[in-house]
Formats: structure tokens, C-alpha cells, sequence
């Protein structure tokens, strides 16, 4: 130990090297930038990302998407592509003793050695609000270069102070090709995966298994591992995968969904916005990938009564009459074929016309009543008693009357009820709201006649 340092320092730590018995994707995971399946958008030549970790220019950064796409794995090749030291943590098991441990070892190391610590932390959206505010200082004066990965949206999980200092990158699916591509170099290498072996698999196979491994590198590799290790050599010592051995190697495709998360949040999302657009096709998918996965389906069931009225509107009244007899329905015949109705609702709002003609109104009238100068309910609207308040405060007998509309023809009688006349529900054209659009425009010129002869 060399005697300068007044005490032994603790060893320089590395990313852990794999074990020779480790899972393939394990033994697999990328060493250098160029062998990292997927994420061209933000490791590309020439992209931030790409340029920042080669110059080793680079302060905080969080990594966020679904598992499997290579979170860890990045930080693991900063790690290997820069001078810095690594330690890691993990969002589950760590406690604030265990960080201030790493942040009291990574200013031993500063100090004696010049040398800066990465402190890489996992599932980062784990650790609550005090654990996270321990690292604040620590990153704000760069005594360690903080990595954090969630599958977590970091803005809503992670706090804001440490999200504002450091940049966010977003990891996406990795694509179906780039999955078949890091299948072929396992079965190719010989050091860490599975190129000792005489494995020969079908294309069909391969495209199998990255179809179902749905943009996760870590299910694909497995899946694959499990097919060579499990399917007995032929008489030649080879391995054959067929299509029929990956169908049995990875028999139920994993769903990309989180119950709290971003993927609950743009599935529902897509979904509203395609019955909206009136797409049955793409509403129907949306639907089924929500069921799949195993969203609330009283969930869906809201947000169908919820468009109903948003989106249909008077345009097709019975819309809402179906969206709320699916969610009855649902209650009282349970899943699986609780699906059924709401089906059945999902299209019909679908293929309904179009108008969100009320809810528009509402809006506008909310706006005036919160901005605007709040308006008196008119004399002649108002109860019994309040009219005799007026009457005894000099209001004439003629603005006191009130016309009962079903005295008179057709059950309407031009009569003001708003003091200033102001036009909120503006009807379209679309389905049953065209017939509405009449009546209303017969009627508000009849009110119009009758302020011109009153004038």
C-alpha cells in the first residue's frame, strides 16, 4: 500500500467481471458502445449521448425506458470507456448508510488520488425523497458523477432538484432487427456466448423469439440460451433450433406495461385519441394490449363514459347509454368475458359521429364565470320571495312576469334567461346534433324577432 495515504483506501472498483456460469445476457452485456443493440437515436455517431461519453464530458445523467434495453448496460460501458471509478447501487436493497458510505469512499479517492467515482444507481425511482436528497450536494459540487436508471418516468419519480441536474435520456424497445443481430453474435462468440457449440437456428426462430421478446434484449437472450441448452444434439452433435423450439422457449410475449407508469399513461392515451379520430382498428388494438396486460379494466370502463360525453357528445346520445350499460355490464359478469362489452362499447364510440359541441360550451362558460363579472340570476327567474324583494324595491310588474313555456305554442316562448344574451352551445352539424341545430336556430331567431318588436 503505497505510504503517503494515512490509512488503507478501499480498492478501486470496476463494473463486476462476469462469472464463466453467469446467464448468457449477463456474459453478453455490451463492453463497448458499438456492440449496444439498439438506441441509434441517442448513441448514433455524432449524437450527444455518443459524443459526451467518448470525450468523458459529462456531469449527471438518468437513463429511463422499459427493462431490458440497455440502462444498466450503459453505464457498464461509460464505466469501461472512461478513467473514472465505478461503484453501484441498487434502488431495492441500498439504504442512505450504504450511499453515504460511496459518496465518503468517492472523496477519499478524490482527494488521494485524483480520480472521480461514478456512482451508477439503479431502479433510482426506488429510493424515497430523503435517500435522493442525500445525493443533491454531493452531485452539485461533483465529488461523484452520478448515473441513475429507472423504468420509471424521472420526472414524476425522481425529485426535481436532481432531475435538473442532470441530463435525461430516454431508452426506447430495442428493434426486432437489432434483437436478431445480438442473437446471431451469442451464437458467434466463443468467449462469452455460445459459439463453442454446434447451433444451427432457423430464421424463422430467430425472428420468433425477437418478436416476442417485445424490444427486451435481456428476454431474448434468455430465451435463446434456454432453446440451446434444452434441446438435445442429434446424432451429429448439433443443436437444431426450429421455429417449433422457440415457440416452446418463449411461449407468452411480454407485455412492456406498468400499472402507475408511462406505458398505463400512452396506452389510454393512443386509445381515447383513436376513438376519437374514429379508428375502431386502432382502438380495438389499444384495447386488447390493456387487457393483456392486465390493466384495470374498470379503468377503460371510465374512460369510455368519460369520451362518450367529451367526444360524441348530442352528437349520438346513445353513446353514453352504451358506455355506462358496458360498465354495468362488466360489473356484473366479471372477466374474462367482462372484455365483451367493453368491445362493444369501444366500437360503437368509435364509429360514432363526432361533437364535443356541450363540453365546449361548459368550458367557455366556466371561463366567464371565473373571469368574467359574475351575473345576477334575472328578476323574473328568480323564487317567490325574491320577486316580492324586488317588486318592494321598485322593479316593474312587466321584467317580474315569467312566461311558463308549456302555456304557449310548441312549448316555447321567446323569454330571456341570461341578462346580457350570451351564446355558449354552438351545435354542429354531425349525426343526431344536426336536428338540435334546427330547433336551436328556429328558436334564437324567434328570441330575436321578439327583441326587434319590443324595441
Amino acid at each position: 500500500m503505497d505510504s503517503l495515504f494515512p490509512e488503507p483506501m478501499p480498492e478501486a472498483t470496476g463494473p463486476a467481471k462476469t462469472r464463466t456460469d453467469a446467464p448468457l445476457a449477463a456474459r453478453m452485456r455490451p463492453r463497448t458502445l458499438d456492440e449496444v443493440a439498439g438506441q441509434k437515436h441517442i448513441l448514433a455517431e455524432g449524437n450527444l449521448l455518443r459524443r459526451a461519453i467518448e470525450a468523458d464530458r459529462f456531469s449527471s445523467l438518468i437513463f429511463y425506458g422499459p427493462p431490458g434495453t440497455g440502462k444498466t448496460t450503459l453505464a457498464t460501458v461509460i464505466a469501461n470507456s472512461t478513467d473514472n471509478r465505478f461503484e453501484m447501487l441498487n434502488g431495492v436493497e441500498s439504504n442512505v448508510g450504504e450511499i453515504r458510505e460511496k459518496i465518503a469512499q468517492a472523496q477519499k479517492w478524490r482527494q488521494l488520488r485524483d480520480q472521480t467515482t461514478i456512482l451508477f444507481i439503479d431502479e433510482i425511482h426506488r429510493f424515497n425523497k430523503a435517500q435522493q436528497d442525500v445525493l443533491l450536494p454531493h452531485v452539485e459540487r461533483g465529488t461523484v458523477r452520478f448515473i441513475g436508471a429507472t423504468t420509471h418516468n424521472p420526472y414524476f419519480y425522481v425529485n426535481s432538484p436532481l432531475v435538473s441536474r442532470s441530463q435525461i435520456f430516454q431508452l426506447e424497445p430495442v428493434p426486432n432487427n437489432d434483437l436478431v443481430g445480438l442473437m446471431q453474435r451469442a451464437l458467434q462468440d466463443k468467449e462469452r456466448g455460445l459459439g463453442t457449440m454446434d447451433i444451427r437456428v432457423d430464421d424463422k426462430a430467430l425472428a420468433h423469439l425477437a418478436e416476442k421478446s417485445d424490444g427486451d434484449a435481456r428476454r431474448a437472450l434468455t430465451a435463446l440460451e434456454l432453446a440451446a441448452l434444452t434441446t438435445p444434439e442429434s446424432d451429429g452433435g448439433q443443436v437444431r433450433i426450429t421455429l417449433e423450439v422457440a415457440e416452446e422457449s418463449i411461449q407468452q410475449k411480454a407485455i412492456v406495461y406498468d400499472a402507475d407508469g408511462d406505458a398505463h399513461y400512452d396506452t389510454i392515451s393512443a386509445f381515447i385519441k383513436s376513438i376519437r379520430g374514429s379508428d375502431p382498428d386502432a382502438a380495438l388494438y389499444w384495447l386488447a394490449k390493456m387487457l393483456t396486460a392486465g390493466e384495470d379494466p374498470r379503468f377503460i370502463a371510465r374512460r369510455l363514459v368519460i369520451s362518450a360525453s367529451e367526444d360524441i357528445g348530442l352528437a349520438d346520445s346513445s353513446a353514453i347509454q352504451v358506455a355506462i350499460a358496458a360498465q354495468q355490464a362488466f360489473e356484473f359478469i366479471g372477466m374474462p368475458e367482462g372484455r365483451i362489452p367493453l368491445a362493444h362499447a369501444t366500437v360503437h364510440l368509435a364509429t360514432a359521429p363526432k361533437s364535443n359541441s356541450a363540453y365546449a360550451a361548459l368550458g367557455a362558460a366556466m371561463e366567464d364565470v371565473k373571469e368574467g363579472r359574475t351575473l345576477a340570476v334575472p328578476e323574473h327567474l328568480r323564487t317567490g320571495t325574491r320577486k316580492k324583494l324586488a317588486q318592494g324595491s321598485g322593479a316593474s310588474e312587466e321584467s317580474l312576469q315569467y312566461h311558463y313555456s308549456h302555456d304557449y305554442e310548441g312549448n316555447y316562448v321567446p323569454q330571456a334567461y341570461l341578462p346580457e344574451g350570451k351564446t355558449y352551445y354552438t351545435p354542429t352539424e354531425n349525426g343526431l346534433e344536426k336536428r338540435i341545430k334546427e330547433r336551436l336556430d328556429y328558436w334564437r331567431g324567434q328570441f330575436q324577432q321578439s327583441n326587434q318588436k319590443g324595441r
